[in-house]
C-alpha cells in the first residue's frame, strides 16, 4: 500500500516536473525564434532541436497536467522521452555561445524528469 507521503512526493515531483518542462518548452521556442534571424545552416540545427525539445516538453508537461493521465507505463515513457530530449538539447545548446540559457532550462528538466521517475520506483 502506498503511504500519503508517497503519494505527496509523486504529486510535488510530477509538478516540479511539469514546471520545468514549461519552463523548458518556453526557453526552448525563444531560442528556435533568435536562431531563425541569426542565419546559416549552423543556426538551423538549434532552430530545429529547440522547437523538438519545446514540443516533447510540451506534450510532456499536458500528460502531466492531466489529472487522469494515471497509465504509469505511458507516463514514464513519455517522461524518460522528455528527460532525453532535454539532455540533447542541452549538450547542442552548449556550443552555441548565446545558448547557455536554453542548455541550462534543458538540464532543469532532465533533472526533474530523473526526480519524478525515481517516485514512479
Amino acid at each position: 500500500m502506498t503511504s500519503q507521503q508517497e503519494v505527496y512526493r509523486f504529486l510535488e515531483d510530477r509538478f516540479a516536473c511539469a514546471l520545468a518542462c514549461t519552463e523548458c518548452a518556453r526557453v526552448c521556442a525563444l531560442r528556435a525564434s533568435l536562431a531563425e534571424t541569426e542565419g546559416p545552416e549552423d543556426q538551423e540545427s538549434l532552430r530545429r532541436r529547440g522547437i523538438t525539445c519545446a514540443e516533447v516538453c510540451d506534450a510532456t508537461c499536458r500528460m502531466l497536467s492531466d489529472q487522469a493521465a494515471q497509465d504509469e507505463a505511458r507516463l514514464r515513457s513519455e517522461v524518460e522521452r522528455c528527460r532525453a530530449v532535454c539532455l540533447e538539447g542541452a549538450h547542442v545548446f552548449d556550443a552555441d555561445p548565446r545558448g547557455e540559457e536554453a542548455a541550462r532550462a534543458c538540464r532543469a528538466c532532465a533533472l526533474a524528469c530523473s526526480a519524478f521517475l525515481a517516485t514512479l520506483g
